[in-house]
């Protein structure tokens, strides 16, 4: 049990035996939830004095050994040493919790849907979730969401509910019998399933990379703690640990530093007393690092958690770098969607490492099996949303435009587009869920077939703003919240027409993962273009992450580059991209020169800021800047050069010219000569780099592999202008 019951002490001036009666009834309650390893919601309804009166008398007789009282302001200073702010819920991730207070505040509006899903899952057996809300929250609130959460709490059979006007809580009845524990083979492991992840973690083998797959409170990143501390024991020197953010791993050094206490932790790496070491980096620097050649080789081991948050293209980088290598993931919940990462992934582990092996948890560590609290939570952020059944491809599509009203009455095909978006994106989160629903600005565009969606797009409106504010907002004296691409293009392009303009940026695009490569995504963004056409909006943008694959789309669609971020994604270790096209003839204009300064600008951050930009993102970058002529004396050069008359470093500008010029025409981002090629004619990459990735020796190597792709582009460009030299042969 994580608390008991104590002798009654004051309960902060409630009259006499309300609140005693009342807090001693949930208790009970409690009690009996954990003989099934259970958790419950107490729903507390009514005046805000009366309900947090109630929570306090609540928590004070439990005496809880790891309270957390969330809430936007304050609850004074008897409880200020457990208060958290929504903003700080992701510091808590990885720890654990046996009651959780969730103060919606006076009028209901401070309900944060990620902080709630956070902190619900670090709760433990026998816990309880208290959320403190008016007692018509739903109907009294203009918000659909919280019209929503309403409803589903109202007909939620599982939950506590506590009414203002009732003395005593109106308790749920229990169906569960105490759970008997299972034996594990493994002392240190409390299922069976987690031994068995603990099992194949420590036998890693060479190219048969490992996928741990888990809902919310499985152990998995414990397992993860568990087998690097009997690898070190084992000898292992020093194993690599990956993840979105350093608390999404708290839970492995926490078992780690149990297991090897004579070990010590500072910062974010573990010494072992043996000398081996576990150390976390963040997906950026750990591929800063692993493109540099610093990191991977013969015995190399990386650990990914969390790892549907990831790009699945630096994944891939990874797998190539790392001989033993594990991902592990959420599959439904806070955290991301393992279910998107196994779509998007598994095609690149059967192409590169076909032995691949996967392993699930599916029974519960922190609690018991079917936990009514797992489920009511699942259901009120839908965090177990399914995308819909495929429809065949030759069933007609037609396309919808939905509003939040018409979702917010319509459950099942809101759970159907969320499950969509969530299958499809990696930063999916609960509070999207209540933008969905409530965000003014936004708008969704569906293609159905049998009344089944099976593509979505989610598009909301920038910009728009007079001369006087876009000058503030771009000297920074003003951030409007929700206008990320045209702030951004102000900020890093010095654009205030970019203000000024209407802009509509699309934040989420979604198709059915078997409805693919059939035109559904291009379909969608046609309809948004037409649409921003219609409504007066000047450009149609999008941000996301390079990566060559997704740049390749939205480029075939008639996006421009119009700003690449100069460091990579703490997160996500890939540069944000933001693209445009023209949907009035002022965003022709405007378009025009942002492209056009991006173009600008590009050689010279290829050769500082961006020097370590992956060479096939800044080959499509460079063509964008289209195929221009090449003079004579530019073929002249460059064929000196591919006959090995010339230096390379001699003839760089019209090697430049040239590579630009081939790349505009016929791509070759595949093409590994013509990349490194790339790499040492803009980004001034070091002869150790260039041979490592070409696979030579020396510089003699690198040389003859650069004349060779010269020689390749001069054979493949256009005809000469008379007089001029020929291709080489």
């Amino acid at each position: 049990m994580p608390w008991h019951a104590a002798a009654s002490p004051r309960l902060w001036d409630e009259p006499a035996g309300t609140a005693m009666s009342g807090s001693a009834a949930l208790l009970d309650w409690a009690r009996r939830l954990a003989a099934p390893r259970w958790r419950g919601l107490a729903w507390l309804t009514g005046d805000a004095a009366t309900r947090r009166r109630r929570a306090r008398a609540l928590w004070q007789r439990g005496r809880w050994q790891a309270p957390c009282w969330l809430s936007v302001a304050s609850p004074g200073p008897t409880l200020a040493a457990h208060w958290l702010t929504p903003a700080r819920a992701h510091t808590r991730l990885g720890g654990e919790h046996d009651l959780l207070v969730v103060d919606t505040g006076e009028e209901g509006e401070a309900f944060d849907p990620d902080a709630f899903g956070a902190l619900t899952g670090t709760l433990r057996a026998g816990s309880l979730v208290v959320l403190l809300t008016p007692e018509e929250w739903g109907e009294a609130a203009a918000s659909r969401y919280l019209g929503r959460v309403w409803q589903r709490l109202a007909a939620a059979p599982d939950v506590a509910h506590w009414p203002a006007t009732d003395r005593t809580p109106r308790l749920p009845a229990l169906a569960a019998e105490p759970v008997t524990p299972q034996p594990v083979d493994d002392p240190a492991c409390v299922t069976t399933d987690q031994a068995r992840a603990v099992a194949r973690l420590t036998r890693l083998k060479r190219r048969r990379p490992l996928v741990l797959t888990a809902d919310r409170g499985r152990g998995k990143t414990a397992a993860l703690g568990i087998a690097c501390a009997r690898l070190l024991e084992a000898g292992e020197s020093r194993v690599l640990v990956t993840a979105p953010r350093p608390a999404a791993v708290a839970a492995l050094f926490e078992r780690l530093a149990a297991l090897r206490p004579a070990g010590r932790q500072a910062g974010n790496t573990f010494v072992d007393a043996g000398g081996g070491r576990v150390e976390f980096l963040a997906p950026d620097t750990l591929a800063d690092q692993a493109e540099r050649g610093e990191l991977g080789g013969a015995g190399s081991l990386l650990l990914v958690d969390e790892a549907a948050a990831i790009p699945a293209g630096l994944l891939g980088a990874w797998l190539a770098a790392f001989p033993r290598i594990a991902f592990a993931t959420t599959v439904h919940g806070y955290e991301g969607s393992g279910r998107g990462f196994a779509l998007r992934f598994r095609e690149r582990l059967e192409r590169q490492t076909p032995q691949w092996r996967e392993c699930h948890l599916a029974a519960p560590v922190r609690w018991g099996e079917n936990d009514p609290l797992e489920r009511l939570v699942s259901d009120l952020l839908l965090l177990d949303a399914e995308p819909p059944p495929a429809e065949p491809a030759d069933r007609v599509l037609s396309q919808r435009r939905p509003r939040g009203a018409a979702l917010a009455a319509d459950e099942p095909r809101l759970r159907s587009l969320f499950g969509l978006l969530v299958q499809a994106h990696y930063r999916t989160a609960p509070t999207d869920l209540q933008r969905l629903l409530d965000d003014p600005t936004l708008a969704l565009t569906t293609l159905d077939a049998a009344g089944r969606p099976q593509a979505v797009a989610v598009c909301g409106d920038e910009g728009g703003f007079d001369a006087e504010l876009a000058e503030r907002v771009a000297r920074g004296e003003r951030r409007p919240p929700g206008h990320l691409l045209a702030q951004s293009l102000a900020a890093h392009a010095g654009s205030r027409e970019a203000l000024m303009a209407r802009v509509r940026r699309v934040q989420r695009i979604a198709v059915h993962p078997e409805r693919r490569r059939e035109g559904l995504g291009r379909r969608l963004l046609a309809a948004e273009r037409a649409e921003a056409c219609r409504d007066g909006i000047d450009l149609l943008g999008a941000s996301f992450g390079a990566e060559p694959g997704l740049m390749a789309f939205w480029q075939a669609l008639g996006f421009r580059t119009v700003r690449l971020g100069l460091s990579r994604e703490t997160a996500t270790g890939e540069h944000a991209l933001m693209v445009v096209v023209p949907t009035s003839a002022h965003g022709e204009r405007l378009s025009g020169e942002l492209a056009a300064g991006f173009q600008r600008l590009l050689p010279a951050l290829l050769a500082f800021e961006l020097r370590e930009l992956a060479p096939p993102v800044a080959g499509r970058l460079l063509a964008e800047g289209g195929a221009g002529a090449l003079s004579a004396a530019d073929r002249q050069a460059c064929a000196d050069v591919g006959h090995g008359n010339r230096e390379p470093a001699t003839a760089r500008p019209a090697l430049q010219a040239l590579l630009r010029h081939h790349l505009a025409r016929h791509g070759g981002h595949d093409d590994t000569e013509l990349m490194v090629l790339l790499a040492w004619a803009f980004q001034g990459r070091d002869m150790a780099w260039l041979a490592r990735h070409i696979g030579v020796a020396g510089r003699r190597g690198v040389v003859a592999a650069l004349r060779r792709a010269v020689a390749c582009c001069l054979a493949a460009a256009e005809p000469a202008s008379p007089g001029a030299p020929g291709p080489v042969r």
